[in-house]
């Protein structure tokens, strides 16, 4: 037999020693995964400790809906490598540098049509940090407007269907992946829009901090309805893909397989695919898939410990004893996953969290508030939104070490975390505006499946 250590006691250590070693430098995805395996020992008797381990994992392996996540990596990779994105930012870079912001209202539709092909957020920083940043540098654009309005924008592939967090969030929440996607359309495009609204409003105010290009530089109307039909194969493959769902045509698992297929189509219309690009391609997703998946296999075991010792009942109690009504306990778990994603990554939140706020969720009424049978999709949004955060957060937020790696070396990362800050107040207005205003995300939804 194991020890017996008080849940109160277990809790302080398993979450404690997972914050200490995170901070420590280790990887999330091995952190997790051996801290499991060493408080089964500490607490688990033999049949606990051999039953566990596969009881949460091979349900894992065997979910459909997880084979998505390396076919929508996959069409990330081949699109990147192909040199569409470059290409798609060019085309809206001459359609809008005549505006005042223009640049940085572009790279923002630019990343939000980006996260409708891809989903994958780290590539959307990053291949916009290199391609518009220099871009807005060299047209004397305000560094702290040309960072925000790259991280922020690459920021909405977490929200923005097909995206990859909802489908690892539906699989543990178990619920409907494409009721997930439809329900997060709306707000991703509000955000989307409010980022855009407001670098205008900024240029416009202090036309210093985003100029517009010079006019020999800008082209004619005609030039402009030339150029987009460069953008026509991209925008019929985010039709497809998102139509297909959408209408319930195919599941989100198929329309990654369309969408993988219809990129391979995008590059070689472009001609731009070769055996070179698909093997880079291959590389990246078998790399990020790993990694997504190493985390999963962790942290469900070490939640489905955490679970079976009493904590999901002594969570419960821990919230009814603050004596908060279902309001104060929705934002009191808004704030803690604020929190943590200030320290850890997307998918141990989402693993480590999801597993023990969802029961607590299905009790709840919020007066009426939100009709009771679309209480959980509009709470996966919420979560999602929230998430979009935790990459602007300081000190830890990824967008923010995605976008140093490519910043030139002059910009402190004092300034980086500056330029992050606006649009991060723009995300929590975002948030509070589809807790205040349920529609938001439930009416698509309602729409589409009834």
């Amino acid at each position: 037999m194991g020890l017996d250590i008080p849940i109160e006691w277990l809790t302080l250590l398993m979450f404690g020693s997972l914050l200490v070693l995170l901070m420590a430098g280790l990887p999330l995805a091995f952190v997790t995964g051996g801290l499991a395996c060493v408080f089964l020992f500490l607490v688990g008797d033999s049949a606990k400790i051999l039953n566990i381990v596969p009881s949460r994992i091979f349900p894992l392996m065997t979910d459909y809906q997880l084979s998505a996540i390396p076919l929508f990596i996959f069409m990330a990779a081949i699109l990147e490598r192909a040199g569409i994105i470059q290409d798609m930012f060019d085309v809206i870079y001459k359609l809008l540098g005549g505006l005042r912001g223009g640049l940085a209202s572009a790279t923002i539709l630019a990343s939000t049509i980006l996260a409708a092909m891809v989903g994958v957020i780290g590539a959307a920083v990053v291949t916009m940090g290199i391609i518009a940043l220099p871009s807005m540098l060299k047209r004397q654009y305000d560094p702290k407007i040309a960072m925000g309005a790259i991280m922020a924008g690459g920021t909405l592939g977490i929200l923005i269907p097909p995206s990859i967090l909802a489908i690892i969030y539906a699989v543990v929440a178990e619920q409907s992946v494409g009721e997930l996607f439809i329900g997060s359309v709306i707000p991703g495009l509000l955000l989307s829009g409010m980022y855009i609204a407001y670098v205008s409003i900024r240029c416009a105010l202090d036309p210093k901090k985003g100029p517009a290009i010079p006019i020999e530089e800008r082209i004619s109307v005609r030039q402009k309805f030339a150029l987009m039909r460069e953008m026509l194969a991209p925008t019929v493959l985010i039709l497809l893909v998102l139509g297909v769902i959408f209408t319930g045509v195919a599941t989100p698992v198929e329309a990654a397989g369309i969408g993988t297929f219809g990129a391979f189509m995008v590059a070689a219309l472009h001609r731009r695919l070769s055996w070179i690009t698909v093997r880079e391609a291959c590389v990246t997703t078998i790399k990020a898939s790993s990694m997504v998946l190493w985390i999963i296999f962790g942290a469900t075991v070490f939640v489905g410990l955490y679970v079976f010792e009493g904590g999901q009942t002594f969570v419960q109690e821990a919230i009814d004893a603050t004596g908060l009504g279902d309001w104060g306990v929705l934002i009191l778990m808004m704030f803690i996953l604020v929190i943590l994603g200030m320290f850890l990554d997307w998918v141990g939140i989402l693993l480590l969290c999801v597993p023990i706020f969802i029961p607590i969720i299905k009790t709840m009424t919020f007066g009426g508030h939100v009709a009771p049978e679309e209480i959980m999709v509009w709470f996966g949004v919420l979560y999602l939104v929230n998430m979009q955060m935790s990459f602007l957060s300081p000190p830890f937020g990824y967008a923010l070490f995605y976008l140093r790696g490519v910043a030139p070396p002059e910009i402190p990362m004092s300034d980086i975390f500056k330029s992050a800050l606006p649009f991060l107040a723009l995300q929590i207005l975002g948030l509070v505006l589809c807790m205040t205003f349920p529609g938001l995300i439930t009416w698509l939804p309602r729409l589409v499946y009834g």
